[in-house]
């Protein structure tokens, strides 16, 4: 029987601490692992650290201490991070910071092209993966007039497009309507990548990851340490009974 030791690890954090200037640490000696196949949710507040982690995790943002290992590499320098966001795609909380071309198609293409592709091959991947969406239609759409649920969805279409190995979801369910929201879970469901999402949405949480940890301190709380309750929040020892005030 394999083992978690036998599962490619392809994150490694060991002591990572980061603060913003002039601010106390967000993320203060925070180890956390994740292994392929894992499909892990963060339920934690708004300050935790949580969209900071995923930025130091792609090199938007350097830690003050710790070490970091990708795929097996320790990574340091910007130059470390060229060949990680390819194979690692984060989706960012506001798809306006993702989309910046005039038209879907061209959002979508960005990537592949960036990569070296050819644009014939940049226009087949970028509709295979319009296609797999049920966003075909929507190659010659002005971006900036799609509705907030379409914007996420062509935001998504650019991530896949880079063909990653991991997906960083960061609250990918704000701001999308019934249709949309279940769309994103079947998406998901159907996708065979490792991925890690950030929400507040439990129930999106319970139904599309295998384990949620919640933030405290800084660090990442495992499964044995919390307990994540229906009542839409989660903190340390939630299995002790207690009363919300």
């Amino acid at each position: 029987m394999n083992t978690r030791e036998d599962a490619e690890r392809i994150l490694k954090l060991r002591g990572i601490r980061f603060a913003y200037p002039g601010e106390n640490p967000v993320l203060n000696d925070l180890d956390f692992d994740l292994y392929r196949g894992d499909r892990i949710g963060l339920l934690a507040p708004n300050g935790s650290g949580k969209t900071t982690l995923f930025h130091l995790i792609i090199g938007l943002l350097a830690p003050n201490a710790g070490i970091l290992e990708i795929f097996g590499n320790e990574v340091t320098a910007e130059r470390d991070f060229i060949a990680i966001r390819r194979k690692i795609g984060l989706l960012f909380q506001d798809a306006d910071d993702q989309l910046f071309s005039p038209t879907v198609m061209e959002d979508v293409a960005f990537g592949p092209l960036n990569m070296g592709k050819s644009k014939d091959e940049a226009l087949a991947i970028s509709r295979r993966v319009l296609s797999f969406l049920g966003l075909s239609a929507f190659e010659d759409r002005i971006t900036f007039k799609l509705s907030g649920g379409e914007k996420k969805l062509v935001s998504l279409a650019t991530v896949l497009a880079m063909e990653p190995e991991v997906l960083l979801l960061d609250e990918p369910m704000n701001g999308l309507d019934h249709h949309t929201r279940m769309r994103l879970r079947e998406i998901l469901e159907s996708i065979d990548l490792t991925y890690i999402i950030i929400s507040h949405d439990i129930d999106f949480l319970i139904d599309t990851t295998s384990a949620i940890y919640t933030m405290a301190d800084g660090r990442i709380m495992k499964d044995e340490q919390v307990s994540i309750h229906q009542h839409d929040h989660a903190h340390l020892f939630g299995h002790v009974p207690h009363k919300h005030k």
